[in-house]
């Protein structure tokens, strides 16, 4: 599995609240670890919200040696997480209310499998585009009861507002999926950056027409800087 991973500012802020981690090398007992979280919170808490949380999963999981199945792992580490970016929250009043979101997965086998909580997006892309993850935002409660169209809520004032984040409540609440992978399918997992500012049908098009993940990957980040880069933009992409 090929791997590649880019985070940028963007147009608008002053500070990359997201952070990324790609591996295509065994971490712990997983054989390869892509992750992707978007930070909350004031202007030195969201940044080191999202670090914090990826180091703490990535340092469970190298450590963890008993458990070899992904999603039991994926999970245990973001609880983990949950824990300690919780618990450093309370440590200065400073990073009161800090969290935020994850997105991580692994491929083991034929079979992708994904552990999310908030907003940013898993996607697999062959000749089509699948979001596999499902947003745990405002706006998407609000297009599943039908008090909004999906064609609207890129548009909605409050689309940023998310209902779950890492490290705000105790236990948090994750979402896990499976899926079975095909030769040549790419996995993409990004922050909100990306797809606030970039539509699927585009994201897609950008990536098939992509003569490397290297290439695909910059230019994601180069369109949603076109378009406003309003946040940070971050895109992990690996093919399988």
């Amino acid at each position: 599995m090929k791997t590649y991973s880019i985070t940028d500012v963007g147009k608008r802020r002053e500070m990359n609240q997201d952070y990324v981690f790609a591996s295509d090398q065994p971490v712990g007992n997983l054989p390869n670890l892509l992750i992707v979280a978007d930070g909350m919170g004031g202007h030195k808490a969201g940044d080191l919200a999202s670090r914090y949380a990826v180091e703490t999963m990535v340092e469970y999981i190298r450590d963890a040696k008993k458990e070899e199945r992904p999603i039991p792992l994926l999970g245990a580490a973001i609880h983990t997480a949950n824990d300690a970016v919780a618990a450093k929250a309370k440590s200065s009043r400073d990073l009161e209310g800090m969290g935020t979101t994850v997105v991580a997965a692994a491929v083991q086998g034929e079979y992708l499998y994904i552990a999310n909580v908030g907003d940013s997006r898993l996607y697999l892309i062959d000749r089509e585009i699948e979001q596999i993850t499902r947003d745990h935002s405002l706006v998407e409660e609000m297009i599943r009861v039908g008090e909004l169209k999906r064609e609207d809520a890129r548009k909605h004032p409050d689309r940023n507002v998310i209902t779950r984040a890492v490290g705000v409540h105790t236990p948090v609440k994750i979402d896990f999926f499976d899926v079975k992978l095909e030769r040549g399918d790419i996995i993409l997992l990004c922050s909100d950056g990306l797809t606030n500012m970039v539509e699927d049908p585009e994201i897609l098009r950008i990536v098939r027409k992509s003569s490397s993940l290297k290439e695909a990957a910059q230019k994601l980040v180069n369109e949603a800087n076109k378009n406003g880069g309003k946040d940070n933009i971050s895109v992990v992409l690996a093919e399988f």
